[in-house]
């Protein structure tokens, strides 16, 4: 019998540096791709920024997936990157979510540093057995000496009018599972570095983007150091209750933390960043403070994120709490037509409401 022998990759001497990896560090003004000063960008176009810099800065990355190259996305993020890097750096593959998957998933062992596109959220599913089987065991599986710097990015969520299929939230699936790590970003700062750091880290990386939020602007600096991707993010201080979003709904956070000041309610808004690991420090150091919480996300309750982020913060600040933590979400009903989705979708207003059912 043939003996199979798993591909060597370059040692961690052997590799081009990376800069801007997962421990928070960014790519020093100067290096190839990387602009300096501070720019206004969407962060459909910081997303962009990112790809440009990480794709001049090592040959090996790679970035692949339904209508990437050419036409430069259904949401134009990876827009003038196959004209600029060639054919054989970004490119068209075939409407096959798992080959896509799969096919990066031998690359990605095999030394690249691959970024495919599942063009929409619930289009990924096809690629969930590759995912699930493979991409989040191999390192395990063979002790640590096979990585994986695999990241896959999903558009994900809804607010654009999209059919079925064009709106899901599946962020819990990829969440819950061990091996993978889940960043979503809420604004162009967070979308350029935690990208970066993405393509740096040397385990799979999943990010999901909220398709809503692309056209938002504001100041990118591309130079800064960037916050730790496992790290979460105070935006708003507050004293009266905490208010935990991530990628679309932190927008909904800021307005309800706006909304209850009239009301004379402070509220503390943090923006997760990322979902896998959990940043349990920042959380309870807030929720300590507030003594009370409440979880925004767009997918439907039942079984949902924040399922996982009220049993987190009750198991380890329940001596601290004056209420319960609660969930405002879509409702437990597949994703809507596209003239039924404000009702679905969680408002600054669902989110006040929520609070009333609180004793204060």
């Amino acid at each position: 019998m043939t003996s199979l022998t798993m591909p060597t990759q370059p040692s961690r001497e052997e590799r081009p540096k990376q800069p801007g990896a997962a421990t928070g560090a960014t790519n020093p003004v100067g290096e190839p791709g990387q602009a300096s000063g501070v720019e206004t960008m969407s962060i459909a176009g910081a997303l962009n920024a990112a790809l440009r810099d990480a794709l001049a800065a090592d040959p090996r990355v790679v970035v692949f997936g339904e209508d990437v190259g050419p036409l430069g996305g259904v949401f134009r993020v990876t827009d003038k990157l196959s004209a600029e890097f060639g054919a054989d750096r970004v490119w068209d593959a075939p409407l096959a979510e798992s080959g896509i998957v799969g096919t990066a998933i031998g690359m990605a062992m095999s030394g690249m540093r691959p970024v495919v596109e599942m063009q929409f959220d619930a289009f990924s599913y096809p690629a969930l057995e590759q995912v699930f089987s493979h991409l989040a065991k191999m390192r395990n599986r063979t002790r640590g000496r096979v990585e994986l710097p695999l990241v896959i990015r999903i558009p994900y969520g809804g607010g654009i009018g999209g059919v079925e299929h064009h709106s899901d939230s599946s962020e819990a699936y990829w969440a819950h599972t061990p091996g993978l790590t889940v960043v979503t970003p809420s604004n162009a700062q967070d979308a350029y570095h935690l990208m970066r750091g993405a393509i740096d880290s040397d385990d799979p990386v999943i990010v999901f983007e909220p398709k809503r939020r692309y056209w938002a602007k504001c100041e990118v600096d591309r130079a800064e150091a960037a916050a730790p991707m496992n790290r979460a993010r105070v935006l708003v201080e507050g004293t009266d209750a905490t208010l935990l979003a991530y990628g679309p709904t932190v927008d909904v956070a800021l307005e309800a933390a706006q909304l209850g000041a009239e009301e004379e309610l402070s509220l503390e808004v943090i923006d997760l960043r990322t979902l896998s690991p959990f940043d349990d420090e920042t959380v309870s150091e807030s929720v300590r403070k507030t003594s009370r919480a409440a979880v925004i996300h767009e997918a439907q309750q039942f079984g949902g994120y924040g399922a996982e982020v009220a049993a987190r913060v009750t198991e380890r600040n329940f001596y601290y709490l004056d209420a319960p933590i609660l969930r405002v979400t879509g409702f437990d009903v597949p994703y809507p037509a596209p003239k039924l989705e404000e009702y679905f979708l969680p408002t600054a207003e669902r989110v006040l409401a929520a609070m009333d059912r609180w004793e204060w």
